[in-house]
């Protein structure tokens, strides 16, 4: 019988520390009462999501702002920055090294730089109204370089003899672009895209610089909450909210397996 070595216990004790919140967030969220003293198990908390109060449809607002906000930039994101990372990669231009570095820059910045001088932006140079569209704009801005370096590490795995031969046999650059490239690009291009709906759903610090007075994305609703109160339909929600990335994750995780295979 082989011993639990120290690497294995570390990453356990990590898993452990990790998902131990979640296991409590879930054990409250059926709590008959509000507050952390288990009185008792119940769904009233469900039950309360899904009902026609004023509070539930505030929430929903929220959550269906965010998924808006987050699929659209994500999408916006995922198109520009696959078709610079390709730039990037193949493409020969002035100042290539320092574009390519600059466009890095946002993945390293404090997200309070980045709110004030976006807000900055809107405010003083275009003379952008706050809102929904300033939010969009702002999620693509901060989510962009993180697609490119998504699919630019899988470009960079890229064989180049497979364009030279795509050339060869007569393929035009539009053809060899989305017969060749994207295809085997589609993993990084999948990453890219998950990572940019991850980081939209749960920005906090830009959104709220650059937010206008109707358009609160759910970050921004659970910090107005819990100043007053911790409300249990939030847990409620989170548990489903965790319940549907595990899903999603799975199946992605799955799809882009038989993008690899086909690839």
């Amino acid at each position: 019988m082989k011993k639990l070595g120290f690497s294995k216990a570390a990453y356990w004790l990590t898993i452990s520390f990790l998902f131990f919140p979640l296991v409590v967030l879930a054990f409250y969220s059926f709590n008959a009462s509000p507050g952390f003293t288990f009185t008792g198990f119940s769904t009233r908390w469900y039950e309360a999501l899904f009902s026609a109060s004023r509070e539930s449809k505030s929430l929903w607002n929220s959550v269906a702002n965010s998924v808006i906000i987050a699929l659209s930039s994500a999408s916006i994101a995922t198109i520009i920055g696959t078709l610079g990372a390709v730039a990037i990669h193949w493409y020969k231009f002035p100042w290539k090294r320092y574009v390519q570095a600059l466009s890095f820059v946002p993945v390293v910045l404090p997200e309070i730089i980045i709110g004030v001088s976006v807000l900055i932006f809107f405010a003083s140079i275009i003379r952008l109204e706050l809102g929904m569209f300033s939010i969009l704009i702002a999620h693509i801005s901060f989510t962009l370089p993180f697609v490119m370096l998504m699919v630019g590490a899988r470009l960079s795995e890229f064989d180049d003899s497979v364009l030279e031969a795509a050339r060869d046999l007569g393929a035009k650059e539009h053809q060899v672009l989305l017969r060749v490239i994207l295809p085997i690009a589609s993993p990084g291009i999948f990453s890219g895209f998950l990572m940019a709906v991850t980081l939209s759903l749960e920005d906090f610090v830009v959104t709220q610089f650059v937010r206008g007075p109707n358009s609160e994305t759910l970050p921004l609703y659970i910090y107005k909450m819990v100043k007053k109160t911790i409300p249990m339909e939030i847990s409620a929600l989170s548990v489903l909210l965790v319940i549907a990335t595990v899903v999603l994750v799975f199946s992605v995780r799955n799809l882009m397996k038989y993008f690899v295979k086909g690839t």
